[in-house]
């Protein structure tokens, strides 16, 4: 069929076209005008970016995900949310509310029933690229559904602080627990350490390993002093002129003095026997006085020689007991080091545990939310359906189009002959002719 059948058609069936066009109008008109009027009430409120928490320094940013806007709807319309609504308005004790809830003769509880009937009459509206949200409430009352609007929007701010705090609050409790196995912890590895030093009787054992180490040189040192001053003791004793001036036998006033003494008796000695016989009594005089002189030096020098013997043995007995300290110390150590680390790993566990702990306090106390109201509901003036000039509008678009299938379906059921090329189309046979029907002029005849 093309257009010029179409319209040939259309014009043949206009009757029926308007026909249905004004029946579609008029219903449309008078159903419009039989609907409960319905109100519509909006508040505004914007999602936002806080960057960097106040409380915790921690960068937030859950805002720029792709599904935090879902999140958010979601979050409104939770039966959560109406629960703190109902609860904020006291809805449950509405005298209205408890009869309308009886005459439903639901299954449900009050509390269920009355979220699910307020969540019927919430939309949630939003932009895309957009962090506003607005949250609308329909009713047959514009005073009922600002105050509706509003206390959504409120309970949904109330919302987000509870998702904050109540995470933080719990992982405060469990951090507190936690925090009371770790000073326990904690308690008992200082304890073993305490108990080991007052044991041991350590009190720094770095230092006094030190000290002990440094007296073990100084006893080193001294033990190979004493040891020279022994060899040179012994030479001395059996030479008095091999290596003398370097020995603590030289050194002593004591036995220099006796040397000294002993030197000159041997030069007067020496001089007398040249001049006397051995039998005179000042080379006899002479004589004794030089064995006398002799023996005492000798028996000085026996008594430093054995003394430095003796102070030789006990330096080297007091070297071998600080050794022994010292490596006792160095056991000490070595079994107080594990000790050490334990203490130190229980505190530092302690310490994070309980920076945490500070942490999620102060998380679980904080009322800041990012979640911020533009523009309260305001009382709705007109209502917001039913729309009459846009269900006009629709009805005159609807109703040409119902009227247009009727027409057609029409001449599908009486199928007239419109034009030359439905002869054609029906009998198969070729146009001779067109005779066209021209109007008579009645004025003709009146002449």
């Amino acid at each position: 069929m093309d257009f010029s059948r179409f319209f040939l058609i259309i014009l043949a069936r206009y009757g029926i076209i308007l026909l249905v066009l004004i029946v579609t109008v008029l219903t449309t008109l008078v159903v419009s005008l039989s609907l409960p009027k319905t109100y519509k009430s909006t508040a505004t409120l914007l999602l936002t970016h806080k960057g960097a928490d106040p409380v915790t320094g921690m960068v937030v940013p859950a805002q720029l995900s792709s599904g935090y806007m879902s999140t958010q709807l979601d979050v409104i319309k939770s039966n959560k949310t109406a629960f703190l609504v109902i609860d904020q308005l006291r809805l449950d004790q509405s005298e209205a509310v408890v009869k309308q809830f009886q005459a439903s003769n639901s299954d449900k509880s009050l509390r269920d029933w009355l979220a699910a009937w307020l969540l019927r009459g919430l939309n949630i509206e939003t932009s895309r690229d957009s962090s506003v949200i607005g949250i609308s409430f329909k009713g047959s009352d514009p005073m009922f559904t600002s105050i509706m609007a509003n206390a959504f929007a409120n309970a949904y701010q109330e919302m987000s602080i509870l998702l904050t705090v109540e995470p933080s609050q719990k992982a405060a409790a469990y951090f507190t627990e936690q925090l009371n196995v770790l000073r326990s912890n904690l308690e008992r590895a200082q304890k073993k350490l305490s108990d080991y030093q007052h044991e041991n009787g350590i009190v720094d054992v770095d230092y006094r390993l030190d000290v002990e180490t440094k007296r073990l040189n100084d006893l080193s040192s001294q033990l190979i002093v004493a040891q020279a001053e022994v060899m040179g003791a012994v030479s001395g004793a059996e030479n008095d002129n091999s290596g003398g001036e370097k020995t603590s036998i030289n050194r002593n006033s004591m036995i220099s003095n006796l040397k000294l003494n002993l030197t000159q008796a041997e030069s007067t000695f020496s001089e007398i026997s040249q001049r006397l016989g051995h039998n005179h009594p000042s080379y006899v005089g002479a004589k004794a006085e030089v064995e006398k002189l002799r023996a005492e030096l000798n028996k000085h020098i026996r008594v430093a020689t054995n003394t430095a013997i003796n102070q030789e043995s006990a330096i080297r007995a007091a070297l071998e007991e600080q050794k022994a300290k010292v490596l006792t110390l160095n056991r000490a150590r070595d079994d107080l080091l594990p000790l050490i680390k334990d203490v130190e790993g229980a505190q530092q566990a302690y310490n994070t545990a309980m920076q945490r702990l500070n942490q999620t306090s102060l998380e679980g106390q904080s009322n800041l939310s990012s979640v911020s109201i533009l523009d309260t509901a305001k009382i709705p003036d007109i209502p917001d359906s039913p729309k009459v000039l846009l269900n006009m509008a629709l009805s005159v678009i609807l109703g040409t189009l119902l009227g247009l299938g009727f027409g057609l379906l029409a001449e599908m059921v009486d199928r007239r002959v419109r034009s030359a090329e439905d002869l054609v189309d029906i009998l198969q046979v070729p146009v001779l002719g067109i005779i066209k029907r021209e109007e008579r002029n009645e004025g003709a005849y009146c002449n």
